[in-house]
């Protein structure tokens, strides 16, 4: 299975989380990809998180994961990274700092680190799902092994 070998999968390893693999059949024309996800896989929108890399000012990435049927709360997200400002980056940006395509954004392994800020939602459930590093494949892992795999920040970023 060539979903082994993607970044995310081996920065897992690397840290030494447990983690399982989930795959589905990615579809680009649906309205919100998380919640296709979580239908495909069968599982509650609730325990799978989207990844979306922000661009804040005065200047800097970073990665904010957060409930698929969520909505990012730009200033919450703004003021829990030291910035001014927070707005979605760039879809060509994101895709060029972390090296996966929209659609297939991890939080783990991306090919500039970015500082990462977990929603608190995440911090209650036994386990989540993040995506694993390609359209289609999802990693399952907790929380707390999401955040020490990515340095990440558990805080409230979400309306």
């Amino acid at each position: 299975m060539a979903a082994k070998g993607t970044p995310a999968v081996t920065a897992a390893k690397a840290a030494g989380v447990a983690f399982r693999l989930m795959e589905y059949e990615y579809d680009p024309a649906a309205d919100a990809i998380g919640m296709h996800a979580a239908a495909a896989l069968g599982l509650d929108p609730a325990m799978v998180f989207k990844t979306l890399i922000v661009q804040l000012e005065p200047r800097g990435l970073a990665c904010a994961v957060i409930p698929v049927a969520a909505k990012l709360d730009l200033k919450a997200m703004a003021a829990a990274a030291g910035a001014k400002k927070a707005d979605l980056a760039d879809p060509a940006l994101a895709e060029r700092t972390t090296g996966y395509m929209v659609g297939g954004i991890s939080p783990l392994g991306q090919r500039k680190a970015l500082p990462t800020f977990i929603d608190q939602s995440a911090g209650p459930l036994a386990e989540m799902v993040v995506n694993g590093g390609r359209r289609g494949l999802q990693i399952l892992l907790a929380p707390s092994d999401l955040a020490r795999a990515t340095r990440g920040t558990i805080c409230r970023i979400i309306v």
